[in-house]
């Protein structure tokens, strides 16, 4: 960015992509729509503040690509790691929160559901598919892949040279969360496959993972992106201060965003109303 940057810049100078904007604006009015339709046959399933969470996730989602977050990406490496954090950590968990599944089918015109999808359904593929890539494992597995993957020093510089791979790293950030945060959310019509307890280590294992990537950033000693020290240093900060400082908030933020909900699922296991039900489903049981 220029020299003249000021602070003000890095909340008012906003660059609005009308394509994803779009695409965004008519994914939520199928869910709007489809949302309506559900909720006057399964009110308790669906109740208002889940619209609210889906609404929120892709207005945080049009905030990561049409904000300064977007346009200081190429020249701050702080605020390139604060977009991917809302595309990781903020977005996907909130839609989520919105069970879209239904939703998003029950809003769909129905041609759509006739002809391209109902075959799909009938046949078992679709819902196979879905089961498969939000199993804990293997959402576990891509979520992180895509993270360490992207910020090996190759591909990220790979992905800074071409607008179109910048896009698609985005997309597998964004697409790789939402399998991550399905299992622990279960939106409904989702089942637990697995006990509670095993989303622990899930999610410290993720936070271990998060710490590493941090840790590298802010003690490597040497930029590990060398594009960032060929652009104009906006503020007159140094490309390896502006490093730090990324890995710094990749690191007290990533962290919270898996240790808050470990500690949430803890004390809702430990709690006695947890506790008395699974007694009174033992005794039933037996």
């Amino acid at each position: 960015m220029p020299g003249t940057t000021t602070i003000s810049d890095l909340f008012t100078r906003w660059e609005v992509p009308w394509l994803v904007t779009s695409e965004l604006a008519f994914v939520a009015l199928v869910y709007a729509r489809g949302f309506a339709r559900i909720r006057r046959t399964r009110p308790a399933q669906f109740p208002v503040w889940r619209l609210a969470c889906f609404l929120g996730g892709i207005a945080t989602l049009f905030v990561a690509v049409a904000s300064p977050l977007d346009t200081f990406s190429d020249s701050l490496l702080f605020m390139h790691m604060a977009q991917h954090w809302v595309l990781m950590s903020i977005a996907p968990p909130l839609i989520v929160l919105g069970a879209p599944m239904v939703p998003m089918l029950r809003g769909l015109p129905r041609w759509i559901i006739r002809k391209p999808l109902r075959p799909l359904f009938r046949s078992g593929a679709l819902p196979a598919l879905g089961r498969f890539l939000t199993r804990p494992r293997v959402a576990w597995i891509a979520m992180n892949a895509a993270y360490i993957g992207w910020h090996i020093p190759r591909a990220y510089e790979f992905a800074l040279a071409s607008e179109n791979w910048h896009n698609c790293e985005h997309a597998c950030f964004f697409f790789t969360n939402l399998m991550f945060w399905w299992p622990l959310i279960r939106p409904w019509p989702s089942r637990a496959r697995q006990s509670r307890w095993m989303l622990i280590p899930y999610l410290l294992l993720a936070d271990i993972v998060n710490t590493a990537v941090s840790a590298m950033l802010c003690f490597s000693g040497r930029l590990l992106y060398p594009s960032y020290g060929l652009v104009p240093r906006p503020f007159g900060l140094s490309a390896l201060n502006d490093q730090v400082a990324a890995g710094a908030f990749m690191w007290v933020c990533g962290s919270a965003v898996y240790l808050i909900p470990a500690v949430v699922i803890v004390v809702q296991l430990l709690s006695p109303q947890t506790q008395a039900r699974r007694s009174a489903a033992v005794h039933r049981a037996a």
